[in-house]
């Protein structure tokens, strides 16, 4: 069964059946950011505040409320540790948008653009503080494990990113790791909450672990591709970010590997020296469209979107479970 069979014939996939299913407790979860975003020195609600109402689907908060919902969990503290989630994922992007030197996220300025880089890094740094002030409130060392093992994941693959940044001699198996540090180890952790809390066994907290995990390579893979794609541009998004940024993704590990040494060179010359002229984005399209890398990048997506699908097969059939099995279907859509 294909990925799209999850979604009702002739409906494109997407968010809305799990929204619609967690949508009371994210409510009190955005409710608890707003709380906990509080504070006497003013700048920080007002950057914090910036970046949070910059919008974002709110995923990874939501696949820590669905997860407990899948599991059976009756009670509340869920809803504590996927704004905890949130918090991590936020003041990531906070540090994210410094180390690229972003201007835009989401079409709006970022934080670092309105107030600098110091202000971004030093918000983010509280952020991450709330975070683990929530996780100890929440009680559970279990937990407290799982998310800060997370985060230090999450901080070595920013780091291992920097030091790959630009160098077209980076090997598939290093960019996987970037990826699966920097982006799938939260979508991992933010899963694995959900039994953790609901007290399921050993076994259900490892599938749902899995399941996230397999879901944010393969999120973070349509993003990489659609980064040089057409469809990028129907969504309202830049094309290019990436190229011109010289972040080696997917796509330029396939396209540099299968280049003759011209093609070779044009890399280096744009992704390494970052000498880029007005036609060489389009160029790198066409070099990317010549080896199939696209395609390629979108078939890895698939693949890991399946392994994700696998993993909730382990539960027992429900509106929830269907709603998750959606949610992969609509990641790897948002590539068509």
């Amino acid at each position: 069964m294909g990925l799209a069979a999850t979604a009702a014939p002739g409906r494109t996939p997407s968010l809305e059946p799990l929204t619609r299913l967690v949508g009371d407790d994210l409510a009190r979860v955005n409710q608890r950011i707003v709380d906990h975003m509080h504070s006497p020195v003013a700048l920080i609600p007002q950057l914090a505040g910036h970046i949070v109402a910059a919008g974002g689907k709110r995923l990874r908060p939501m696949l820590t409320l669905a997860a407990a919902q899948l599991c059976g969990y009756r009670g509340d503290r869920h809803v504590a540790l996927a704004a905890c989630v949130e918090f991590i994922h936020t003041a990531t992007l906070l540090h994210d948008d410094v180390v690229d030197e972003s201007d835009l996220r989401r079409g709006i300025a970022t934080a670092n653009a309105v107030w600098g880089n110091k202000a971004s890094v030093l918000v983010g740094d509280f952020l991450f503080s709330r975070a683990f002030q929530l996780m100890v409130a929440d009680g559970s060392l279990e937990v407290l494990r799982i998310l800060s093992h997370a985060s230090a994941v999450i901080a070595e693959g920013e780091v291992l990113q920097l030091v790959t940044a630009n160098d077209t001699a980076t090997s598939e198996a290093t960019y996987l790791e970037v990826i699966r540090s920097k982006t799938a180890q939260l979508f991992a952790a933010a899963c694995r909450i959900g039994p953790v809390v609901a007290d399921r066994p050993a076994e259900e907290a490892d599938a749902m672990e899995a399941f996230g995990l397999d879901l944010g390579i393969a999120f973070q893979l349509v993003d990489d591709m659609l980064d040089y794609s057409a469809r990028q541009a129907e969504l309202g998004k830049t094309v290019g970010d990436d190229f011109r940024d010289g972040k080696i993704t997917l796509p330029i590990v396939l396209a540099f590997a299968r280049g003759d040494e011209a093609e070779r060179a044009f890399w280096r010359r744009t992704m390494e020296d970052q000498e880029q002229g007005p036609d060489d984005l389009a160029e790198a399209q066409a070099l990317l469209r010549k080896h199939g890398a696209l395609e390629e990048t979108m078939e890895r997506a698939r693949r890991y979107g399946e392994a994700a699908r696998g993993q909730l097969a382990r539960f027992p059939a429900s509106p929830i479970r269907d709603a998750l099995d959606e949610v992969v279907a609509f990641c790897i859509a948002r590539g068509f």
